[in-house]
């Protein structure tokens, strides 16, 4: 590893809003687990991840090869100027270029508090740099929030690159080299964690190498300082190599304290793995499974879920740490199960024969199709317990935009929106209940401020954004006997690359015991908040310190 120059830039300026005198509450209270005295965020309040990118045109020249750029003699098509530089991945699949993160504290009801730059490098010329983080603009699956297992923390994920570099998300990690990935840059990925004082700490990962972790959980209970992740790995041929197969999916990471310039992290560490030759099928891909998009806690069990690819099975996961749970593939987690404390034990000699041993199971009532054959094919985002017999699950649709028909698809789609899933003790499965989609708008384009209006040249299909499902999400128990859940939303357009689109914070109050389809067509979702010009919103949660004084470990979303 080579050594790097620390570098912190100041956060952003908090801008209060509507008088909320929160700094007045508690100022001198210390917070476990961040140095801080001062508290930064407030329990109650919902943190939103939102990214920015800077519109500079110099950030690409037209003619020039980007660092995955294939399949156009001419070089990059568009400059930097947004929205026209996304157009760019039409040229080159790899295309990406990093910007800013910054975590905007909001009331319940959507009325910023202030925002949380995380610290970056602007200095393009610095291939890594320390105490670091940045995203990649148009990849939508990533920088989720997560609250700890104790409730105290916020963890996310990101790249350890300066702002503004291009294809990152499809880089390799410096410890898992595949020579057939057509990007030809290193960069680690890490987990950044924050506490109620505001303060960031990063852990390094060479995980991911190919693609990009999604999102990550600390489980920081009795004692351990484990992280959790979800993400994806591989951006060449195959068989793929030994440390793309190790870095993919579900992962296992060692907290550190360390500053990342004293960090030297080492091989991947898988914490599960699901294999379709569980369910009877013929292997696929090895590796190719793994696939996972959001993740959480619920009662010491980890659980996953799997919603793009075209291997494997677009479902919800858990793992068993029993070895008891589902002996082919499919069960209930046991009654004593434990969340894992070390990594998945593997057979190095037979990761390119049969790939990771499976310690994972489809939650029973969930799809077992495989991708490649569901009908209808459903694409699980996040997902939350409201209790042990309720889940919401996020499905952010199918998000095709390949012709001019992308609207009218998007608002037929049947698994797109909100899903509500009940448990039945009789039979011992999950069983879809309705799917909340009023208020959504699916397939209704909307306005942004300062965006090119009519028909994207490159694409020939309209600029303006539409809903298309949802991606991440957070939930509430009310007194009332509702749960209320926030939802950030994905969409359609004629972007070349619909992950850059504005996208919105939305939110819904559902009777937790209503099953029917036809009262639960009367709940509506309604707008919070609206990503602006050059901005995206990517994940949801509430804030450090809520629900901390709970049964620790129990569930992250519940107090």
């Amino acid at each position: 590893m080579q050594p790097r120059n620390r570098t912190i830039h100041a956060l952003a300026q908090a801008t209060a809003v509507l008088g909320i005198a929160l700094a007045t509450l508690a100022a001198g209270a210390q917070q476990h687990g961040d140095h801080e005295d001062a508290a930064h965020f407030w329990p109650g309040n919902l943190v939103v991840s939102r990214s920015v990118y800077d519109n500079n045109p110099a950030n690409v020249t037209v003619g020039a090869s980007t660092q995955g750029g294939c399949g156009a003699s001419t070089g990059a098509i568009a400059n930097g100027t947004y929205p026209f530089v996304f157009n760019n991945d039409l040229y080159d699949a790899s295309f990406g270029i990093t910007s800013r993160v910054y975590l905007d504290q909001l009331t319940p009801d959507g009325h910023l508090v202030d925002s949380l730059e995380v610290p970056n490098s602007l200095d393009r010329g610095i291939k890594s740099s320390s105490d670091q983080l940045v995203t990649s603009f148009s990849s939508k699956s990533e920088i989720a929030l997560h609250l700890s297992t104790d409730h105290r923390s916020l963890t996310f994920m990101g790249y350890v690159a300066p702002v503004n570099a291009l294809d990152v998300s499809n880089s390799n990690t410096p410890l898992a080299i595949d020579p057939t990935n057509p990007v030809g840059q290193e960069f680690y990925r890490a987990v950044a964690t924050v506490g109620r004082g505001g303060h960031f700490s990063f852990t390094e990962t060479n995980a991911y190498s190919g693609n990009n972790g999604r999102a990550a959980i600390l489980n920081d209970s009795d004692g351990n300082r484990i992280l959790y992740t979800a993400g994806n790995a591989g951006n060449g041929g195959n068989p793929q190599p030994d440390g793309i197969v190790l870095g993919a999916g579900a992962q296992f990471i060692d907290l550190t304290s360390k500053p990342e310039a004293q960090q030297d992290p080492g091989t991947p560490s898988p914490v599960a793995s699901f294999n379709i030759t569980e369910l009877g099928q013929k292997a696929d891909k090895i590796g190719k499974d793994d696939n996972f998009r959001g993740m959480t806690v619920f009662n010491n069990v980890l659980y996953f879920t799997k919603g793009s690819g075209s291997n494997g099975v677009n479902t919800v996961y858990f793992v068993d740490t029993t070895g008891k749970a589902c002996p082919n593939g499919v069960g209930l987690p046991a009654a004593n199960a434990q969340l894992p404390t070390t990594p998945l034990t593997y057979d190095p000699a037979a990761l390119q024969t049969t790939g990771l041993p499976s310690n994972m199971c489809i939650l029973a009532g969930f799809p077992t199709a495989l991708a490649k054959k569901a009908n209808p094919l459903a694409f699980p985002f996040a997902l939350w317990f409201a209790n042990a017999t309720t889940l919401y699950i996020a499905d952010e649709g199918d998000g095709f935009a390949s012709d001019s028909t992308l609207y009218t698809h998007a608002a037929a789609q049947t698994t797109a929106g909100l899903q509500k899933w009940i448990f039945n003790s009789t039979t011992s499965t999950w069983n879809l209940a309705y799917t909340l989609t009023s208020g959504l708008q699916l397939g209704v384009p909307y306005t942004v401020h300062g965006y090119p209006a009519g028909n994207n040249a490159a694409t020939s299909l309209p600029w303006a954004p539409a809903t298309a499902g949802l991606r991440n999400i957070e939930g509430r128990i009310n007194r009332d006997g509702s749960a209320t859940i926030w939802a950030i939303t994905s969409t359609v357009s004629g972007n070349g690359d619909v992950g850059a689109d504005p996208n919105r914070l939305v939110a819904v109050n559902d009777r937790l015991t209503n099953t029917d389809a036809t009262v639960a067509a009367k709940e509506q979702f309604s707008i919070v908040r609206q990503a602006g010009f050059a901005e995206v919103l990517r994940g949801v949660a509430f804030a450090p310190g809520t629900g901390a004084d709970d049964d620790h470990g129990q569930s992250h979303d519940r107090w």
